[in-house]
């Protein structure tokens, strides 16, 4: 069974999308069948991997999660041959509202995932900032979260709020939600603040902190515009080999052959 790993921080400018992204396409790379999820009404990791959030020609996961569709019919092959998408719209902002007279409208994605569970190695679930309903379905889904955060003061205070709500998830209706572990991203090793801050996040959550640091890198941040992975942009950047690094790190974690 397929492991779903949500990307999960209500602050915007994290690096939550490039992460989900990113880790999906290098853990596709070292042939992993990995299916990554747009629940963002930004759609960026949609556009990211070079489709258009506005191209009627592919169902999205708006019409998957108010029942219009089903799971097959919202799937999208990418450029890498082991790495399908769920792509989202703007419309997903409404469906909210239209789920609210949905029974067990907490865990409706669990349930329409669960046909093509079996299919993935790990789906990713790129999450909204906002803690909202579409918010609670994914970490209702998800076995596991992982927390991108910017090495900043104002990043580690807004983890509260998000630690919050993955209880209250733990509490009601994914008690057996975990935390993956932080990921820090945008790092810059010549600023004393980030090198501060991760010291402070290693000091609180210890091991539940990758290894592996996202450094801030050109590359990486270009690659979206031209709708591709870093894996697929510039293999030699520093982006790249970050994220590899983590993918391994994943796999190490979950004790998968690498």
């Amino acid at each position: 069974m397929g492991k779903i790993i949500a990307i999960a921080n209500q602050k915007g400018g994290v690096g939550k999308t490039t992460t989900a992204i990113n880790l999906s396409a290098s853990l596709a790379v070292l042939e992993k069948n990995v299916l990554v999820i747009d629940a963002d009404p930004q759609a960026n990791t949609t556009s990211g991997l070079n489709f258009s959030p506005d191209n009627h020609e592919h169902r999205t996961l708006y019409e998957l999660m108010i029942g219009k569709i089903g799971v097959e019919d919202a799937l999208i092959q990418t450029e890498l041959a082991k790495l399908h998408m769920i792509p989202s719209h703007i419309d997903l902002v409404g469906a909210e509202i239209e789920m609210l007279d949905i029974s067990g409208r907490d865990t409706v994605l669990r349930r329409v995932l669960e046909p093509i569970r079996d299919n993935y190695d790990y789906i990713i679930i790129d999450c909204s900032p906002s803690l909202g309903l579409i918010t609670v379905n994914c970490l209702a889904a998800a076995d596991s979260v992982i927390i991108p955060v910017q090495p900043e003061f104002f990043a580690l205070e807004g983890l509260g709020k998000l630690l919050q709500t993955i209880r209250l998830v733990q509490d009601g209706p994914n008690p057996e939600l975990k935390i993956e572990g932080f990921v820090v991203t945008m790092f810059d090793g010549r600023t004393k603040v980030h090198t501060q801050v991760v010291g402070e996040l290693r000091s609180c959550f210890k091991e539940m902190v990758f290894r592996t640091i996202i450094q801030r890198n050109i590359r990486l941040s270009e690659a979206p515009s031209h709708g591709k992975p870093i894996i697929l942009y510039d293999i030699m950047s520093n982006g790249a080999t970050n994220y590899m690094n983590l993918a391994r790190e994943v796999l190490e974690r979950n004790n998968t052959a690498l």
